[in-house]
């Protein structure tokens, strides 16, 4: 059964149990009033001759209209193009010039209507979205979800993380991304669960409405900026189930600031546009920090060398990652789909990562952004753990740069106010003496995505020329 198909019979089944709130206004729909507003969202589409497998391109922003678009087109067997409020128009104009959808929707535009469509519902292996990848790299690539992909995802989310009718959860994540628009949204709905739209993310909104909520899904920026905010402790967040925290990694010292405080141990977890939910902490044991934990339910991960040999416990690598979740390619490019996959069809993350004899796995990086210093390579991750524990130093992004001697020179961009000494010499008894950074450049904050991911590329290119004298 695909997600739409599940959601209406969750609605039959629930009619009068709560199912979406938005704060900024206060409206909310039980999911007989939600799955109404849906069938009339699906006939005003079709009106507008919106049917199966046409694409639709749509500005999403964090608002109700954004979740009954995709609802709405999940419906119908149209096929959703989300793109990000931050997207300036000349990207939105190449976005769209490489979907070619039937119809662009504006940020919070209502497209609401009465009656109900005709067209059968979709099945699993029908398109359900193109989502264009991050781009941090590169031209963005339109990475195609069908509705079984959806399905799977949303199954092996409530299996692991128990989602059931009894959570709520706080949703205050972009509507655009996997992480807001998927795995925020589809199982609470799927399950009678509730959904609690708060708009952009700050720690006001958080202590105010925390009490009616089980759950809260943030990046790594979420929680520290929550640490910051003497409010929260123990007392504001004791009656809480489960925080998870992903699309960016989420330092140690983090991790274990929150539980100090909270009394709760962040559930980190690892995905990606193309997999969507892939790896995750358990939710009854460890939860370690620093790790993204095992294969969800249904998937299976691989570490593979450059020369396509599984590694060792311990030893880096590429993930490797195949499952029911996993895209089936890349709209209009070939070339992208077949350079992504193995031969043998698993697909291939690009991120380096390491596994534990218990099978944890721990992100060191990815391969573009990894560093060819003197012919040796470096990781930049395992540099940033060290600086990252530094007093002084509150964040860390470190770079490869060109440099006449090495190739590659590792430089580190840091954020905070530490002895730039104390830190050479904590890497210098820590790292090998080519990890070492050779600088240290000093900024107010590192350049992130609307997702918080550190834009590497963008530091690459603003100190790419730290080392020509």
């Amino acid at each position: 059964m695909t997600v739409i198909s599940r959601f209406l019979e969750q609605a039959a089944q629930t009619p009068d149990a709560l199912a979406l709130t938005f704060l900024e206004d206060n409206r909310s729909w039980t999911y007989a009033e939600l799955r109404a507003e849906v069938e009339g969202w699906a006939a005003s589409l079709q009106d507008r001759g919106i049917g199966p497998g046409d694409r639709v391109s749509a500005v999403m922003d964090q608002r109700p209209e954004s979740v009954l678009l995709h609802l709405a087109l999940l419906q119908l067997g149209a096929v959703l193009h989300p793109i990000g409020t931050s997207a300036t128009p000349a990207e939105v104009a190449g976005l769209i010039e490489d979907i070619e959808p039937s119809l662009v929707v504006g940020p919070g535009q209502d497209l609401g209507g009465t009656g109900r469509s005709d067209t059968p519902l979709p099945g699993e292996d029908d398109l359900a979205c193109i989502l264009s990848t991050s781009g941090t790299t590169g031209r963005p690539k339109g990475s195609l979800t069908t509705h079984g992909n959806l399905g799977a995802n949303a199954d092996a989310l409530i299996e692991a993380w128990g989602i059931s009718s009894s959570d709520t959860i706080l949703h205050l994540l972009p509507l655009h991304h996997v992480h807001g628009l998927f795995v925020a949204i589809h199982p609470f709905l799927l399950t009678g669960g509730s959904v609690i739209l708060g708009g952009r993310f700050s720690p006001d909104t958080v202590v105010a409405h925390i009490d009616r909520a089980t759950v809260l899904m943030g990046v790594p920026t979420f929680y520290t900026r929550l640490l910051d905010d003497d409010r929260v402790g123990h007392d504001l967040l004791g009656h809480m189930r489960l925080f998870t925290s992903g699309s960016a990694p989420l330092l140690a010292a983090t991790h274990r600031e929150w539980e100090q405080r909270t009394g709760h141990r962040i559930l980190e977890r690892y995905g990606m546009t193309e997999i969507q939910m892939a790896l995750s902490n358990p939710l009854d044991g460890e939860r370690r920090a620093g790790t993204v934990g095992m294969p969800l339910p249904g998937l299976e991960a691989r570490i593979r060398s450059a020369s396509g040999s599984l590694v060792g416990v311990g030893e880096a690598g590429v993930l490797e990652v195949r499952g029911p979740t996993v895209s089936p390619g890349y709209w209009r490019r070939p070339d992208a789909t077949e350079e992504s996959r193995t031969d043998d069809g698993w697909f291939i993350t690009g991120d380096v990562v390491t596994r534990s004899r218990d099978g944890y796995h721990t992100i060191v990086g990815r391969t573009s952004d990894m560093i060819i210093s003197g012919g040796l390579n470096v990781y930049p991750k395992e540099v940033e753990d060290v600086l990252d524990g530094v007093p002084g130093v509150v964040e860390s992004a470190v770079i490869g740069v060109p440099h006449r001697d090495f190739g590659e020179a590792v430089l580190a961009v840091c954020v905070g106010e530490a002895e730039q000494e104390a830190v050479i010499a904590t890497a210098r008894a820590r790292l090998s003496a080519y990890k070492v950074p050779k600088a240290i450049e000093w900024v107010p904050g590192l350049p992130r995505n609307s997702m918080g991911k550190v834009q590497k590329a963008a530091l690459r290119d603003r100190f790419a020329g730290t080392f020509d004298a």
